[in-house]
């Protein structure tokens, strides 16, 4: 794909796995975009575009809320020093961390539970 070349809604969409109002979402929040128009206002997204929203949808999955990804964000538009990026990041991995072993926990217990009742 050239550089020049942009996807419909569509089929980023489709090759992101997020809906088209999940596009619209992220863009409203800050989090993509501006999404180029053609000259009729369609949006047209371009491979940075995508890799955008692969990069959110990631922190997303990851439980990071719609604020930490915000100021995540503001963090890389602003150009700030890549020590404020990877103190931003160190800490989400930490509380991701902390909810991977609660998360370790629970499965333990229901792993017990189905031992039980079996």
């Amino acid at each position: 794909m050239s550089p020049t070349t942009t996807l419909t809604p569509a089929t980023t969409a489709d090759r992101t796995g997020v809906s088209i109002d999940t596009l619209r979402y992220y863009e409203r929040e800050g989090l993509i975009g501006p999404i180029r128009r053609s000259g009729g206002g369609r949006r047209e997204y371009t491979e940075e575009d995508v890799f955008w929203i692969g990069l959110v949808t990631c922190f997303r999955e990851a439980g990071l809320g719609i604020a930490d990804l915000r100021g995540f964000v503001a963090i890389l538009r602003a150009e700030h020093p890549p020590q404020d990026r990877v103190a931003f990041l160190q800490d989400r991995r930490a509380a991701l961390e902390q909810r991977v072993a609660a998360l370790g926990r629970a499965m333990k217990v229901l792993d017990e539970k189905i031992a039980y009742y079996s």
